[in-house]
């Protein structure tokens, strides 16, 4: 039982399994994953587990689809484990995202994951992935231009997933389950088969070429390998220290780092900082090193306002003094008429325009949230809209001085993607309330006012 002592030595080196783990069990039906039921069944007494299987049908080859959950349930009740099955649509969802059909497969599989260990309750997702799988990944990433972070391959234990074989050659699984008695079956994917999937050539072509020159690859490249997940472990520790002084906001959808910080890090560390952003918004997965090549291009070379449209919907922002990573869509106003009084609601920023009549000043007026008009100087009815070519105003405190209002954005330092989000409050063709900012010297109310407009931005989370 040679292979069942290193497949414990492995769960023990990367502290897998903890006394009394509900354990979920990815299940293709192929040698990997049948031979990792196997070994957590042999090993479940050991741990006190409690297994389960789950088996997906990505809709892509339907016959071949069909036994290989027929085998599994087989596996499954032969051991005594509950198998779990799920039906994706790959190919939807990859037109959906953009993706190719491996990487749309790939995060659907994660997403059922995730949905089924949440449902049970499971502490460990396990997954078949072997040490050919590991030097695949690792040869795939050089030859597309990986760093260290990416030359580390397939990580061992990422949050709850597990992978006990990680460290076992494919041809041992095999050989282990040939010699199981009776011999343990497995399936085979047609699709592995086809060297049309780069992996698969390089696994069908490439590596069995690179394996007859230099046998010893496997463990080389799994020494490599994790020689390169420690160091990329302790550049993390600095980048995460790095990221607490960076960050300006953040949310499930942006992040905003400082640009002074930014621009004075060393390049190594600047582009680990700009993955790990990334990856905070969006799966990295389609982000190469030349996307982080041009982010940094832009940080120490762009104007402010310059943008860079990325994979994933990732747009990334240069701005006066941070840089903005989001994949939210720009808001950008239709047309508005605004009741007087009454109110507006601003669907694209999420916010309301209140209006009200009085005959005395009673409310403070900013000009930014909150803006006061003399009503008799203005023609009704109002309307909002976004900023035009040629849109001008006289902005209070200018002394009844004309602005465009462009330069009015600039001046304000007023990053370009925003500008078409920001309302503009219309009196007959004139600009009276860049709400949020300033309102026009020419209509607001004076000493000779009677009637008094007071106008306030009201944003939907008050």
């Amino acid at each position: 039982m040679e292979l069942l002592k290193k497949v414990s030595e492995t769960i023990k080196k990367y502290s897998m399994l903890s006394e009394g783990d509900d354990v979920l069990i990815g299940l293709s039906g192929g040698p990997d994953s049948v031979c990792l039921i196997i070994i957590l069944d042999k090993l479940r007494d050991n741990f006190n587990l409690s297994l389960s299987a789950i088996y997906i049908n990505h809709g892509l080859r339907p016959e071949e689809s069909k036994k290989e959950e027929v085998f599994c349930r087989g596996l499954c009740g032969r051991v005594g484990i509950r198998l779990y099955t799920e039906s994706v649509n790959v190919k939807e969802y990859s037109s959906l995202k953009r993706l190719n059909l491996q990487e749309a497969a790939r995060e659907l599989r994660y997403m059922v994951f995730k949905k089924y260990s949440e449902q049970i309750k499971a502490k460990r997702i396990a997954l078949g992935h072997n040490a050919d799988d590991q030097v695949e990944t690792v040869i795939m990433k050089l030859l597309r231009g990986a760093g260290r972070k990416g030359l580390s391959g397939i990580y061992p234990v990422r949050g709850n997933i597990i992978r006990p074989l990680i460290e076992i050659p494919r041809s041992e699984i095999e050989d282990f389950l040939a010699r199981q008695e009776p011999p343990v079956e497995f399936v085979t994917d047609s699709s592995n088969l086809k060297t049309d999937y780069f992996r698969n050539w390089l696994r069908l072509k490439i590596i069995p070429e690179l394996k007859r020159r230099n046998p010893a690859l496997i463990e080389t490249i799994i020494r490599t390998s994790a020689i390169l997940s420690e160091e990329d472990a302790y550049l993390e520790g600095i980048v995460t220290k790095t990221m607490m002084r960076l960050v300006s906001r953040r949310d499930e959808d942006s992040i905003e780092l400082f640009l002074f910080p930014i621009e004075k890090l060393e390049r190594p560390i600047l582009r680990r900082v700009l993955i790990r952003a990334i990856g905070e918004i969006v799966p990295f997965r389609g982000i190469d090193f030349v996307h982080i090549e041009n982010i940094i291009k832009l940080i120490k070379e762009g104007k402010s306002g310059d943008t860079l449209i990325l994979p994933r919907a990732l747009r990334v922002i240069k701005k006066y003094s941070t840089v903005l990573l989001t994949k939210k869509t720009r808001a950008e106003l239709k047309p508005y008429v605004l009741d007087v009084p009454g109110e507006v609601y601003l669907d694209e920023i999420k916010a309301f325009i209140r209006t009200r009549i009085s005959t005395t000043m009673d409310e403070a007026a900013d000009g930014k949230k909150v803006a006061v008009f003399d009503l008799d100087t203005l023609s009704l009815p109002l309307y909002v809209r976004k900023r035009r070519d040629g849109d001008y105003f006289y902005p209070v405190g200018m002394g009844n001085k004309k602005k465009k209002l462009q330069d009015f954005f600039v001046d304000e330092k007023i990053p370009r993607e925003e500008r078409d989000s920001i309302p503009l409050v219309i009196s007959g063709d004139s600009v009276i309330w860049v709400v949020g900012h300033r309102m026009d010297e020419r209509f607001k109310a004076g000493e000779q006012t009677k009637r008094f407009l007071i106008a306030e931005v009201i944003k939907e989370s008050q």
